[in-house]
This record gives structure tokens, C-alpha cells and sequence, in this order.
């Protein structure tokens, strides 16, 4: 019963905010600030432009409401919105490249480290990837964008954002085990 309390709170809410409702704008923005934050710093390592790019989405978030055709969730709403508006900062500051050495497609990849590193060493060795793994990384792992999806939004071919999944995922495992090895001392 809460679920659908909250769903009805979040829908006047949002309609409010159409209205330019200060107040439900800024409680849309205090429920939903923390994760699209979360969401922006996936794809950007400094925290104060992790912060502009989600500002910059919020205010796209309240000019373009009256747009949300309430298909999906809200939440998913912004986040694409988030993904978008950290992937323009990122381009604006500079030229994001996706080299192409070969094409690499390995369909059934599988993990075979085991560790128990948390989640600040996860993200502290994701922002460690060049700029173009890291989105297709987080684009296709953490957001569920499909190849197709991601070539047309960074404007690359799909053979390009599998082979950069490819090269992130391998990097990781090389680091992961790099870590695991200084950490405990064993291979």
C-alpha cells in the first residue's frame, strides 16, 4: 500500500512541478538528487562536475516535464537524462576517444576472480579507465543499454562499443587481480 501511496505522492508531485511548483520541485529534487548523483559520478571522476552535470540534468529535468508521458518510471526518466547530460559535459571538455585496434566480441564472459573489494575501490578502479571504456562500461553494465543504444547516443558503431565493453571488462579483471594480489598476497 505505500508503494502505491508513494506512486500517487510522486505523481501530484509531478504535476505540481508542471505548474512550476517550487515546493514539489524541490521535493522531486531532494527524493532524487542522491541517486542521479550516484548515476553522474559513474561517468565523471571529479565530484564538483559530477555535481554541475547533475544540476545541468535537473534543470533539464524542469524544463522538459510537461514532456514525461508517465511510461516507465520517473526515476529511469531523469536517469536517462543524467546518463545524457554527464556524456554532453564530458564531450564539451574534451574529445572522448574510442580506439578501434580490433573488434573483439566475446559473448559469454565470465568473471572468474573471486574478492571482496567494496564499493568505493570499484569505483575509485572504474574511473581509472580511459574516458571511452568507462561509458560504454557504464553505459552497458550499470545503466542496461543495449550496443545499439549506446552506439547511437555516443555516435560510434556497435562493433566499437562491444570491443570497448571488452577492453574495460578486461582491464577491470586485470586490475581486480593486480589488487587482490597486493592486497593478500596471493594470485
Amino acid at each position: 500500500m505505500k508503494v502505491i501511496q508513494l506512486h500517487k505522492n510522486e505523481s501530484l508531485l509531478i504535476k505540481k512541478a508542471i505548474k512550476n511548483s517550487r515546493e514539489a520541485q524541490q521535493i522531486l529534487f531532494d527524493t532524487h538528487a542522491p541517486k542521479m548523483l550516484s548515476v553522474c559520478r559513474y561517468y565523471i571522476k571529479d565530484l564538483q562536475q559530477a555535481e554541475e552535470a547533475m544540476l545541468n540534468g535537473f534543470f533539464k529535468v524542469f524544463s522538459n516535464l510537461k514532456h514525461y508521458k508517465k511510461t516507465g518510471s520517473f526515476e529511469g526518466w531523469i536517469r536517462r537524462i543524467m546518463v545524457r547530460e554527464s556524456i554532453s559535459l564530458l564531450r564539451a571538455q574534451k574529445h572522448i576517444e574510442f580506439p578501434v585496434d580490433e573488434i573483439i566480441e566475446k559473448n559469454n564472459y565470465t568473471n572468474n576472480i573471486k574478492t571482496s573489494i567494496d564499493l568505493e575501490e570499484i569505483q575509485q578502479l572504474i574511473d581509472r579507465l580511459p574516458e571511452g571504456y568507462k561509458m560504454v562500461f557504464n553505459m552497458y553494465a550499470i545503466e542496461g543499454y543495449k550496443h545499439y543504444e549506446i552506439a547511437t547516443l555516443l555516435n560510434i558503431s556497435e562493433g566499437t562499443s562491444k570491443s570497448q565493453l571488452f577492453k574495460a571488462r578486461k582491464m577491470l579483471q586485470e586490475q581486480i587481480k593486480t589488487l587482490n594480489t597486493t592486497s593478500y598476497g596471493t594470485n
